[in-house]
């Protein structure tokens, strides 16, 4: 009964935020949206492609950090390479999740154990994610006269999760409730398996310590990231500060990450709508064209990228087939 209520949530969880964009769209202008849109300089959009070039080797080249670490011999090119098909599935999954298709690539590239590649990216994607956090709290501190509550929120939602990573970073603790979740979750005959899977967690587990650059660089990309979304937010004529938008955005981002929607779509717009129109002199529909349009761009437009060479690697296998054949 249980896994059946389960089963339903997650088939209706995705829906949300695309209610959620559907709801945008009916209670905006879409007259006053269409003009916002037309109004962007073609070379003002080119200027906030170009970024993204530095952006995804900036972070793979954390990544390769963390590679290095762990002991996972593979190129910076295949590196990128896997990144980018990973950021394709991951722009058309809820809360980004489809990332973790790398592992499969990943285990072809290094023969490296697949729990030892699930945690490989599991530790890249809550690096960069604790990037993104650290600059969200620095914004919720910064209007926290007119939204007291956020910083609260945020500095309890850093704790809880700090707290969890740092039980699980310890292998005994972790491989304990592991262990006892798949005892208790998975099915008889799947669950050697599972344990094989659990075995390779903490081979070669990174240093703590050793993550601090990978984290500075995600803050690096975070900046970047932003700054593609200002060149829009700019473009429009927008009056809102840089620095609060550097620090700000990261809310919606954060709000993005939450696994009810594809790629955040939705629920982001809402929550940076709430945000900058209520703080600053700006109307709702260039909030949400500027969302949006960022969104494109830094997301859409690197997950296309992504999706071309995981064309070309499933290319690669079918040649490499009929050639054994």
């Amino acid at each position: 009964m249980a896994k059946n209520f389960f089963d339903r949530v997650k088939k209706f969880l995705p829906i949300i935020g695309i209610i959620t964009f559907i709801y945008l769209l009916y209670s905006l202008d879409i007259g006053k949206v269409i003009k916002v849109v037309l109004s962007i300089p073609v070379l003002y959009i080119l200027l906030s492609v170009i970024f993204t070039v530095p952006r995804i080797l900036i972070r793979n080249y954390a990544w390769m950090m963390i590679h290095r670490e762990q002991k996972i011999r593979i190129g910076f090119l295949r590196s990128l390479k896997i990144f980018l098909i990973g950021y394709f599935y991951g722009s058309i999954t809820p809360g980004y999740i489809g990332q973790l298709m790398r592992v499969p690539y990943m285990k072809e590239e290094t023969g490296e154990p697949y729990g030892k590649l699930f945690v490989n990216s599991f530790i890249e994607t809550t690096v960069h994610t604790l990037s993104l956090y650290g600059m969200m709290l620095i914004g919720a501190l910064l209007i926290i006269g007119v939204y007291p509550e956020l910083f609260t929120i945020v500095c309890i939602w850093i704790f809880i999760l700090v707290i969890i990573l740092a039980y699980f970073v310890k292998k005994e603790r972790g491989e304990k409730v592991f262990y006892f979740l798949v005892r208790r979750l998975i099915p008889k005959q799947l669950r050697n398996n599972a344990s094989r899977f659990i075995d390779t967690f903490y081979n070669d587990f990174p240093k703590i310590r050793s993550l601090l650059s990978p984290l500075l660089l995600g803050s690096l990309t975070w900046v970047i990231i932003s700054s593609q979304e200002y060149i829009i937010v700019l473009s429009i004529g927008a009056n809102i500060p840089y620095l609060y938008f550097l620090l700000l955005f990261p809310v919606a981002n954060t709000v993005g990450l939450i696994p009810i929607t594809f790629a955040g779509l939705g629920t982001r717009e809402l929550t940076a709508i709430f945000l900058f129109s209520s703080l600053f002199a700006v109307t709702k529909e260039e909030v949400f064209v500027f969302t949006l349009t960022g969104f494109i761009i830094t997301d859409l437009l690197t997950g296309f990228v992504g999706f071309l060479l995981s064309l070309t690697e499933t290319r690669k296998k079918d040649i490499y087939h009929t050639l054994k054949k």
